[in-house]
């Protein structure tokens, strides 16, 4: 049995083309990569690998699934033993125990804390929106500081009132406990009595990769001067600050495809960006940039751009955390904003464009830029200068990519006027010292809170999917796993008969919809997977998609990665070199919920109308006969309009 937490650790650091490129040959095409798959003879690539999803897939024999499948596959390893395989290739320790009752408890503590969070992101909107305080205070000031009512709705902006327990008391009385509004520290206790933490602020939800609510920062809005600009939630069994990152939930998409992450400090910042049309952009919320946090973000890209102030110590006082990023691989680059700006006040005052061109401008790499700064304070000092050349080789010995090294060893010898072999010698001393340290380092983690027997995890035997049969099944299924997240403009009558615009989730609308018609599957692994966002739905979050890439059912991980993956791609710039645009589904997403949905509807009344049809043969008089012919004849009537939104001839 391994630890969960050693397991999403392993997962984490496990880069899924380095595992598979150890077998596979692969080449790059569009974002993704292609090679000869190994489990079956072909010639030409078939077999696809996807970095940002973490997964692969091959068109040819059907195979796919994360880096621990494909080691089952290929080596034939067990589950356990591809987790402990992977854990020796990125250096974790693994141990082994079993659950306890304790640590049971904790579990379905986890998921109270979760469920008490969406309660009051959720409590916490409705104030800012429908509250005069709220509204007054709250949302005036979110546009007087230029942020759209979209973007407030999207990042779940709230509000908490300037009362001294009213959110405490409104959360007991719907059945939260004390012990639990304390530990996720929405509430503190003094003489017995519980306040509220967050009073008179702004809320800014911090969510998970899945879009579930973590914790919050609340900005305050009263003038105080003995308190704190900004608070955030206090360390909890489900919100650790050095793991999570705000923002990366509405960011990873746009990270992934644009291989890049924009890193800033505050909420303000992400969401200013944002709204600028910057949507790669996350946020530290003021803490000390963290390994896991950047590990995170690896998962995503492997370059990473810094948005800093004019503030020159600001920047100094970061370096720290950006060897910390060098140090895990990836390349830094940083913008620095004229005197007085920060990237929220940038971004307010200025058009989308302009921010763009001022990011992509202005964006140098950091051993340049952190050699120039320095340079610059040497003033010709001997002895500063060997300070300085002492520090950059100490930054670049953190590199863990020779050929990255080697040129930067160039470039910085020419800057600081240095040979090059002793800036080499510098960095080989301080990479052994650093060797050295790490052997003698302890790895091992421990947390009593939360085990899984990993022998869960074996794959069954695959039973075949009947998709023809279930076509419609997997249509809704795929829409939900590939556009869930995305938002729906639609027009609805209002209590006054008049038609107003409101904006929802395409998971909320579809989940919503098939559940008001109390609408089943009939295919498992869609009913599963429909399962975990009715979930979902009623948690306000979202489910992550390597929920299923790592699920225990074979026929889970199999639908969701091939729904999730095509064999086809456009090559870079093929649109521009050929004059033709190729229409993306989500370009009409309307329509196409619209149109999966009266399809499956459609079906399910075929179904329903044969059932009918064979209790009509079987009446035995008048009175079982009559109600029969009228559900038909409903049945009929719905079957035609879904038919003719469809644009199908109903024959019968």
């Amino acid at each position: 049995m391994i630890h969960p937490e050693t397991i999403d650790k392993i997962m984490d650091a496990t880069r899924i083309e380095e595992v598979v490129g150890e077998f596979v040959n692969l080449k790059k095409r569009g974002v993704n990569l292609i090679g000869l798959c190994p489990f079956h003879n072909e010639k030409t690539p078939s077999f696809t690998v996807s970095p940002p999803k973490g997964i692969y897939k091959c068109f040819g024999c059907g195979k796919g699934g994360n880096a621990v499948n494909f080691l089952m596959d290929q080596e034939h390893f067990s589950y356990p033993e591809a987790l402990k395989y992977l854990a020796a290739k990125y250096n974790i320790e693994v141990e082994e125990e079993k659950p306890t009752p304790e640590q049971q408890q904790a579990l379905d503590e986890k998921e109270s804390l979760f469920n008490l969070n969406a309660f009051a992101q959720k409590y916490f909107q409705e104030q800012l929106h429908q509250n005069e305080e709220g509204k007054a205070i709250g949302l005036s000031y979110l546009k007087e500081r230029g942020f759209s009512l979209e973007v407030i709705q999207k990042f779940g902006l709230g509000y908490c009132l300037n009362k001294w327990d009213e959110f405490s008391r409104h959360a007991q009385k719907n059945g939260y406990k004390k012990e639990y509004l304390v530990k996720t520290s929405l509430s503190k206790s003094k003489d017995q009595q519980l306040y509220d933490t967050f009073r008179g602020r702004i809320m800014f939800p911090i969510h998970n990769l899945s879009g579930r609510v973590l914790g919050f920062g609340g900005r305050i809005m009263t003038s105080e001067k003995n308190k704190p600009k900004y608070i955030n939630s206090a360390e909890s069994e489900i919100y650790h600050k050095s793991k999570a990152l705000y923002g990366l939930f509405f960011a990873k998409s746009a990270v992934a495809s644009s291989d890049n992450c924009y890193l800033v400090e505050g909420y303000t910042d992400v969401i200013s960006l944002f709204q600028a049309g910057i949507e790669n952009v996350i946020a530290t919320s003021g803490t000390a940039l963290s390994t896991d946090q950047i590990r995170l973000i690896r998962r995503y890209t492997s370059n990473v751009t810094l948005l800093f102030d004019g503030d020159a110590a600001g920047l100094k006082a970061a370096f720290r955390g950006i060897d910390l990023i060098l140090e895990e691989g990836l390349n830094v680059r940083v913008v620095i904003f004229p005197e007085g700006e920060d990237p929220d006040s940038f971004a307010q005052s200025k058009r989308p464009l302009e921010v763009k061109e001022f990011i992509e401008s202005n964006a140098r790499d950091f051993i340049s830029l952190k050699t120039d700064l320095l340079l610059e304070e040497t003033s010709n000092d001997p002895i500063k200068k060997a300070g300085l050349i002492k520090e950059i080789a100490q930054t670049i010995s953190l590199i863990p990519d020779p050929i990255a090294r080697t040129l930067y060893v160039q470039k910085c010898s020419d800057t600081m006027q240095v040979d090059e072999k002793l800036l080499f010698a510098e960095i080989n001393k301080m990479r052994r010292k650093n060797f050295q340290q790490k052997r003698k380092q302890t790895h091992a983690e421990t947390d009593e809170h939360a085990w899984v027997n990993a022998e869960e995890g074996i794959a069954e035997k695959q039973t075949p999917l009947p998709l023809e049969e279930n076509f419609q099944e997997i249509e809704i299924i795929r829409i939900l796993l590939k556009y869930g997240s995305e938002e729906l403009t639609l027009e609805v009558e209002n209590e006054d008969k008049r038609m107003e615009e409101i904006i929802v989730r395409v998971m909320d609308f579809i989940v919503d919809d098939l559940e008001e018609d109390k609408i089943t599957f009939e295919n498992e692994a869609c009913r599963e997977i429909f399962t975990y966002f009715l979930t979902a739905r009623q948690n306000q979050s979202l489910p992550d998609e390597q929920v299923f890439f790592q699920h225990e059912s074979e026929n889970i991980r199999k639908l969701a990665i091939d729904l999730l993956t095509t064999p086809y791609s456009l090559s870079d710039n093929w649109e521009e070199r050929h004059r033709i645009y190729v229409k993306k589904e989500n370009e009409n997403l309307r329509e196409n919920v619209y149109r999966v949905l009266y399809a499956f509807k459609l079906k399910k009344l075929e179904k329903m109308i044969g059932e009918n049809q064979e209790k009509i043969k079987k009446a035995d008089n008048d009175e079982e006969l009559m109600p029969l012919l009228e559900n038909e004849r409903n049945l009929k009537n719905t079957r035609s309009r879904f038919a003719k939104e469809l644009d199908r001839v109903v024959t019968k």
